[in-house]
């Protein structure tokens, strides 16, 4: 699953992500700064930073706290802040963020 589109690809086709861009530092090839995504959205991710990222579709903060609950603290309440708030969208929202616990078992992070 693509931690930003949320769509299913095959394993040869993800890419690994850095949600923050390394921009050569180490220290953010960390597992809590990784995901897997897709080629079209590593693509127009580039080394944006991830708050410019998800700002420009919202749904993207959605999917990354489905898929990456092994994230960091920062880049979790990140996300969470730009979770869609539109009262058409609320009820998905809450529905989503409802089942980010049971989620756990499924995450492709997991050792």
């Amino acid at each position: 699953m693509c931690a930003y589109c949320g769509r299913r690809f095959t394993a040869a086709a993800m890419t690994l992500d850095h949600v923050a861009p390394r921009r050569g530092r180490k220290a953010y090839d960390r597992r809590d700064n990784l995901v897997l995504a897709c080629p079209a959205c590593n693509a127009e991710k580039r080394d944006l930073a991830p708050i410019a990222f998800l700002l420009a579709r919202r749904t993207r903060a959605v999917n990354l706290l489905r898929y990456g609950a092994h994230l960091s603290p920062m880049l979790i309440d990140l996300a969470r802040s730009l979770v869609p708030t539109e009262a058409d969208d609320a009820a998905a929202v809450a529905s989503e963020l409802d089942q980010l616990d049971d989620l756990d078992d499924e995450s492709p992070y997991l050792d």
